[in-house]
């Protein structure tokens, strides 16, 4: 062999070497996302890349962007030191994940929290021309808490003037330090009458801070009605106007509480009434609950949601502390409920709250086909479902070939969602329970559900009645039995991943 041709030998071997190695980086580069196809992962709900989350925090929208941040752990699928993660959405249907948002830092891991547009630079931490959105987030001091202390959580905030795509700690964090209260956390931030009003979970009461700049906190009253529900610490709270059918004007407050909830564990209570800029007032006293299932807790709205769109729009984390470590998934934990409109209905003793499923939620819509009598065949595990209810009472049963079975059935004066044969359900005793919600005053005319791969949401008259639950079937259901049932359609949806 000669000297030149064993030259060239060699430059080429190098030269596909360094090619093959090029190609090596750029398949592990594609593959720092997962494919989000494991087993149980849902399709059209959101879903972290990977590792645990929980509760939504910091849902603005701003210049034709949905943000949502949440709860995170990067380092593990089970609770762990939060952080804020970050995803963007233009139609609260498709997400584009983002780097985490805020890391924890002296002051602490980075608890539940909400963010705004500050479109007057009332905080002085942009500039008029470039407004900051900034979050609000409570601070979790670990070792304080170890310490025997009782001041450990503190709130602080971060601003960005990017689009929310970097953000900056305020240097003078914390902006309201802790009277001595071990919890004092999770604060709901909105413009109200003229100034910025805190919503802030107290142990066992809201209270709420009024302040002209994001930075001085004043507090101003506490809410904690005798008759509410208080199994269990309250948090995540939410509070927000909106039109009654007849012209007016009720406030809403979000309370979430663990444990406590309907159906065991954790769930959102809410109160109507009215909020003067300083004290929230209800004349009712009765619990309400957002939603009846299971697996619906921490939900927020969105702030800063144009006026032209007029919409309260919601979202929860779709789990239940009774179970959330254990669910039989691995490389994530826990996803989102869809998006939903929240409206106010008269339900013939006064106003209770209907979550409506978002209307971007019809672009998945592919396939439909219409179903009547008695059974049916589903040959796609995305769907969505709709019913025209024609008796009194009505059942559906799920079905899969591994003789798995989902039953949702009204009877008499309650509607009942029995998961307990729905698939894998041994990781923990309570998953097992049967949900059960009274009627109350509605007259069921339609049902509306939708079925993911590891989740159904239920929506009677279109959200005013609402059950949201975790199922793991071991596959899909491929037949439906129905009673009480009149003609309905079953469509296909497309996966947003």
């Amino acid at each position: 062999m000669t000297k030149n041709r064993l030259n060239h030998i060699i430059t080429a071997l190098i030269f596909f070497t360094v090619l093959y190695s090029c190609a090596q980086k750029g398949t592990e580069e594609n593959k720092t996302e997962p494919e989000f196809n494991e087993p149980f992962r849902p399709q059209f709900h959101f879903t972290p890349p990977s590792n645990w989350m929980n509760d939504p925090n910091g849902m603005v929208y701003w210049e034709g962007e949905y943000h949502l941040f949440y709860q995170y752990h990067p380092d593990g699928n089970t609770w762990g030191p939060m952080h804020w993660g970050h995803a963007i959405s233009e139609d609260l249907v498709h997400w584009e994940h983002q780097p985490i948002a805020l890391f924890p830092d002296e002051h602490g891991t980075i608890f539940s929290g909400s963010a705004v547009a500050d479109t007057e630079n009332t905080s002085g931490l942009g500039t008029k021309e470039n407004p900051p959105l900034v979050a609000i987030f409570t601070y979790h001091d670990a070792e304080g808490e170890e310490a025997g202390k009782d001041d450990f959580q503190t709130q602080g905030i971060a601003f960005s003037t990017d689009k929310g795509r970097s953000w900056t700690k305020y240097e003078g964090n914390p902006v309201l330090k802790n009277p001595g209260i071990k919890d004092f956390r999770d604060p709901k931030v909105a413009w109200i009458k003229d100034q910025w009003i805190m919503s802030l979970a107290v142990k066992d009461k809201i209270s709420f801070y009024s302040s002209p700049n994001l930075l001085e906190w004043k507090h101003e009253s506490d809410f904690a009605p005798d008759w509410a529900a208080y199994g269990g610490v309250w948090e995540c709270p939410d509070l927000f106007p909106l039109p009654t059918t007849d012209g007016k004007e009720k406030w809403v407050l979000f309370v979430s509480i663990n444990p406590g909830g309907p159906q065991g564990g954790s769930a959102t209570q809410y109160f109507i009434g009215d909020f003067d800029g300083k004290n929230f007032t209800t004349e009712t006293t009765e619990v309400k609950w957002l939603d009846w299932g299971a697996d619906n807790y921490a939900g927020v709205t969105w702030s800063n949601v144009p006026e032209t769109d007029g919409r309260k729009i919601f979202i929860g984390w779709m789990s239940n502390w009774q179970y959330a470590q254990e669910v039989p998934t691995e490389n994530w934990r826990s996803a989102m409920t869809i998006p939903r409109s929240l409206e106010l209905f008269s339900d013939g003793e006064g106003y209770s709250l209907a979550s409506r499923p978002v209307k971007e939620l019809d672009k998945l819509r592919s396939e439909t086909s219409n179903i009547s009598g008695t059974e049916a065949e589903l040959t796609h595990e995305l769907v969505e479902l709709e019913f025209d209810i024609t008796e009194e009472d009505f059942r559906i049963e799920f079905q899969n070939e591994e003789n798995e079975r989902l039953i949702l059935e009204k009877t008499g004066e309650f509607v009942v969602l029995d998961r307990g044969l729905s698939g894998i359900t041994n990781f923990n005793a309570d998953f097992e329970n049967t949900q059960t919600a009274p009627i109350g005053n509605i007259q069921a005319k339609n049902l509306r559900i939708f079925i993911d791969r590891s989740s159904i949401e239920v929506f009677i008259n279109e959200g005013e009645l609402v059950l949201t639950s975790l199922i793991f079937p071991t596959s899909h259901y491929s037949k439906i039995q129905m009673h009480g049932l009149g003609s309905g359609k079953a469509r296909h949806l497309k996966s947003i991943w």
